[in-house]
């Protein structure tokens, strides 16, 4: 049965383990950098996979062990020494040596002892207005962590689920990485289970409210989107879908809360509303609050009792019980089968009802998350489910729903962080109300940035409550703000190449977003821009989450850029790296940068259609002064076990200024040729510009641009090697400063007495440093000399 299919490799080698007779310990080294601690008052020892770690059967790592018999032992790796006094685990008795030369003695582990950690993530971002606590992750700058897997579920082995053994037991992880973070991320994801492969379309734009939509109101707001060039790939309907506000809901003395009957009020035809929806190139989800469990008025009530022999004489409600085999596979077989054979493509569960259920130690959100996921893989699909966090191992079952946030910019302001964090326990995909959605005020400014930070997160979902002004639809905002966002809605489906082939990487242990201090763990410098992140391989995001100075019209935001130049994407600046630096933009800008050497691919089409198919046209950003190469993949779409896919390699070489693109196997249902627009940023105009196919010759132009240039090679065969020669060692150009100074101060809403004597100040022929000396002398505010000084020094 497809739910049952969970593979897990629980039990450790016999190598890896480090015990006695009749001892109430052990150990087990996973890794040269994990080890497993347990403790038994009756020496059992658990062999079964947790909810956390689901692989203990790992090759056995080089290791020592040094036992002294009543003394204690010592195990040594070439990460850790650990000693243990061979009696109950305390501060005292069990402790560890972080190896590396990492700090000083604060690189010591104790046992129960807090320690610093840089934090992972928490269950629900529910009702938050700014800061919340965050849950450990694996990583910490003095390079140890520790995950306490003594009260999670088991699985049993037989596709069922299982409590922990009773006593005073004790079952930890001690990760102990150093400053070596990626490969810490790596090995968690080797004890825990790999990310799956999302679906193409679960990365493009979704369209989300808390409002009771009639089925005509939802295909016309469909419409409206496509009307408006905004592209959509999710339809989120919410509770309203089901029975709530209805004479027999009420006579049963239901919440209407949970519910599995279509409202026949708003959605008369629930078969021809999801083929319309499907036929506008759009997946739908369906939201399910199923703690209520099955009252009397529901379509399924009388197959659900028969198959759980429940008594129907008084109309008594079936209690939601997923710890009882039986009601969970009704709940999958009789309550929701049939409304996906309705069309319905996976469901929005949200599980708000903490972690009790009948059985201890059974969490009701891990249970549902687990089942929920393998019974999305029905039928052969690709598995998707939409779903709140449990905790560590939670990335097995993608996307994460983050909860009802309180739209305000302090909300905004902590949430690229509390995102960025996430990655620290492997969860690389959740998915935040864009926008936020309760509470609050009207800001268009504080709507945009949200937006704009939604495209550079792993799940742009827009999302608000039912209240009558909490709308989210981009035509609704002023007419700068709805111009600015539907570009970057239109941006979203645009780096559908670049996302997809990040979806490839996270499956193999890198999530899309990542801390600074992931490449760069001994630069202070990366710790003190929690906000800022890598997004995907090539792009650094320095999120804007506070509002522009009235002087100057625009944001700033504090970043930090590593060593090397980095190139703007939108204005094509050039940066020199190695610094803080403060950032500001329009409201149409976004601090979005690219090093030397980046590859971006990007939909070739300004506006992408619905639904994120795979592309005949495309355009890739290069950003010259160093090699490059990306890893571009695609499939056809089908489930994980049968799909077909291919890898495009795209390099780029600064020594021959050429870049190349591999040739790759037809598929069908992909495209068989191409049309490759390759732009290079802040470039000089190129020496040549030539083009071969497969060794021969075609004819292209280099088309200037105000700050680079593109070429465009047209049908392309797949099958064919592609080379675009534009000169050795080709040059970045500076983008002219004096045009940028004179917008800037153009639009500077001060004196113009005031933007004299600036202009004055900025007169050629003088140098940088008396520029700035002579800005420095004059009356102005911070925010007006901070954005004349970033674009002053942005190359220095």
């Amino acid at each position: 049965m497809h739910r049952q299919n969970f593979c897990t490799r629980p039990k450790a080698r016999f190598g890896s383990i480090v015990t006695a007779h009749d001892a109430k310990y052990r150990f087990t080294v996973l890794t040269d950098g994990i080890v497993r601690y347990e403790w038994s008052p009756d020496g059992r020892f658990e062999d079964r996979a947790s909810t956390f770690v689901i692989n203990r059967d790992l090759p056995t790592p080089i290791f020592r062990v040094l036992d002294q018999g009543e003394a204690g032992l010592e195990i040594i790796t070439a990460r850790f020494h650990l000693f243990y006094g061979k009696t109950h685990f305390t501060a005292s008795s069990l402790t560890a040596q972080v190896l590396g030369n990492v700090s000083d003695w604060k690189s010591r582990w104790r046992y129960g002892m807090p320690a610093e950690n840089l934090g992972g993530t928490a269950r629900t971002l529910d009702d938050i207005d700014g800061r919340m606590p965050l849950d450990p992750g694996i990583l910490a700058r003095y390079g140890y962590a520790t995950i306490d897997d003594s009260h999670s579920m088991l699985f049993d082995g037989s596709g069922w689920v299982a409590a922990r053994m009773e006593g005073d037991r004790i079952d930890g992880y001690l990760f102990a990485y150093g400053h070596d973070y990626r490969t810490a991320i790596r090995d968690f994801y080797r004890i825990s289970g790999s990310t799956p492969l999302l679906p193409r379309w679960a990365l493009g734009n979704w369209w989300s409210r808390f409002y009771p939509y009639s089925a005509d109101e939802y295909l016309a707001l469909m419409d409206r989107f496509k009307a408006e060039q905004v592209p959509l790939s999710v339809a989120v309907v919410d509770v309203d879908w089901h029975l709530i506000h209805d004479e027999r809901v009420q006579a049963a003395g239901s919440s209407g809360w949970t519910g599995y009957t279509w409202s026949d009020a708003l959605f008369p035809d629930p078969e021809n509303f999801m083929a319309e929806i499907h036929k506008r190139k759009l997946k739908i989800t369906l939201n399910d609050h199923p703690a209520d469990g099955v009252y009397s008025f529901e379509d399924a009530y009388d197959n659900m009792a028969k198959a759980l022999n429940h008594d129907t004489s008084n109309k008594d409600p079936i209690p939601f019980d997923i710890t009882n085999r039986a009601f969970c596979d009704a709940y999958f077989d009789i309550l929701r089968r049939p409304i996906e054979k309705q069309g319905n493509d996976f469901w929005w569960l949200d599980w708000q009802q903490g972690k009790h259920s009948r059985i201890p130690g059974l969490d009701p959100l891990w249970m549902l998350n687990h089942f929920s996921f393998l019974d999305n893989t029905y039928g052969g699909k690709r598995p998707l489910h939409f779903s709140r966090f449990a905790g560590p191992g939670s990335h097995r079952y993608p996307i994460g729903f983050s909860g009802d946030t309180v739209v305000s910019w302090a909300t905004l302001q902590f949430q690229p962080e509390f995102t960025n964090t996430a990655s620290n326990i492997g969860y690389g995909w959740w998915s935040h109300d864009i926008g936020g959605h309760q509470a609050g005020i009207r800001d268009d400014e504080l709507g945009t940035r949200w937006l704009q930070y939604g495209v550079f997160s792993p799940i742009m979902r827009l999302h608000s409550s039912t209240g009558l002004w909490m709308t989210k639809e981009p035509w609704s905002f002023s007419l700068e703000a709805s111009q600015v966002q539907k570009f970057f809605l239109q941006l979203r489906h645009r780096l559908l190449p670049y996302l997809y082939s990040m979806n490839y990487r996270a499956t193999d242990g890198v999530p899309l977003c990542q801390p600074m201090y992931w490449d760069y763990p001994t630069r202070d410098e990366a710790y003190s821009v929690p906000n800022q992140y890598y997004f995907g391989s090539h792009l650094i995001v320095v999120p804007i989450t506070s509002p522009r100075d009235p002087y100057t019209g625009q944001a700033s935001c504090r970043g930090w850029l590593p060593p090397g130049k980095w190139v703007d994407i939108f204005n094509e600046t050039i940066y020199d790296g190695d610094r803080h630096i403060w950032l500001h933009r329009t409201l149409g800008g976004y601090p979005v940068l690219a090093p030397q050497g980046a590859i971006v691919p990007l939909d070739g089409n300004s506006v992408p259609e619905n639904g994120c198919s795979n592309l005949t046209d495309i355009e890739v950003l290069i950003v010259i002064g160093a090699d490059g190469s990306f890893e571009m993949f695609e499939d056809d779409g089908a489930g994980v076990k049968t799909m077909k896919s291919r890898k495009i390699v795209l390099s780029y070489s600064q020594a021959t200024g050429q870049v190349r693109v591999s040739s790759s196997e037809p598929i069908d249902g992909l495209p068989n040729f191409r049309n490759w627009t390759f732009r290079f940023l802040a470039s000089d105009k190129p020496q040549i510009a030539t083009c071969l196919v497969d060794g021969m010759e075609r004819k292209v132009d280099a088309v200037i641009s105000h700050h680079g240039f593109h070429i465009t090679a047209k049908n392309v065969l797949v099958t064919s090697n592609l080379t675009i020669t534009i000169g050795n060692d080709p040059k970045m150009v500076t983008r002219d400063s004096r045009s940028q100074l004179k917008s800037t101060v153009g639009m500077a809403q001060i004196e113009f007495s005031l933007k004299n004597q600036i202009w004055e100040a900025l007169r050629p022929g003088a140098s940088r440093a008396t520029q700035v000396a002579r800005l420095h002398a004059l009356p102005l505010q911070k925010p007006m000399l901070d954005v004349l000084l970033e674009i002053l020094l942005a190359e220095t």
